[in-house]
């Protein structure tokens, strides 16, 4: 009996192990490729007018414009949650137009995310001993240098909504008519030059 018991114990570790040693699940098994739209909105303007509020969105974030067209833009934004690791957001923007008329207009979004960490580099001194070749000594120095440790692509829903709604907040300010008149600067600040008063019109009378 206690020999089919250590059979048994023997089959179910062996079947433990087989398990924890056989394949892993890959990263694009959990690609799913359904109608989400985590990634993407339409807007009703052009694709110029789109990516120029994509551009002014991410300036107002931090954000440093790398590259910059009518329909694409690239940029980066470093963070520092911990004193040796460092985080770098790279956003990648493209305009693309709908329609023939122009003024439809879908705005795709990826934002990457690299983590590097700060890493000591040993750096082994070596002295020339004739015939023998040289020789590693135990004194070494040692340099700190950021190595990449992770590379993921952003998936919060959250932060892409967030990311889109203020492009629609510049997409409204856009549209909306300029102001008529503009602050003139401090008295100091003021060009020489004569200005001429302009008579505020008078109410329609009832």
């Amino acid at each position: 009996m206690q020999f089919s018991s250590r059979i048994l114990l023997s089959a179910l570790a062996l079947a433990t192990i087989a398990g924890c040693a056989g394949p892993k699940p890959v990263a694009y098994q959990t690609e799913k490729f359904d109608s989400t739209e985590i990634y993407a909105r339409r807007f009703t303007v052009s694709s110029d007018v789109a990516c120029e509020a994509v551009r002014r969105t991410l300036l107002s974030q931090g954000y440093v414009i790398s590259a910059s067209t009518s329909t694409q833009i690239d940029a980066r934004k470093s963070f520092q949650p911990e004193n040796d690791v460092h985080v770098q957001i790279a956003f990648r923007v493209v305009c693309t137009t709908d329609n023939a008329d122009g003024n439809l207009t879908s705005v795709f979004a990826n934002a990457l995310e690299d983590r590097y960490a700060l890493k000591k580099i040993n750096n082994s001194a070596s002295v020339g001993v004739g015939a023998l070749g040289s020789l590693s000594l135990p004194f070494s120095s040692s340099d700190d240098s950021l190595v990449k440790v992770a590379s993921t692509t952003i998936a919060s829903e959250k932060f892409y909504s967030r990311f889109f709604q203020l492009v629609e907040r510049y997409l409204t300010n856009e549209a909306a008519p300029a102001p008529e008149a503009l602050e003139m600067p401090d008295e100091h600040l003021r060009p020489p030059f004569k200005t001429r008063a302009v008579p505020i019109p008078s109410a329609p009378e009832q």
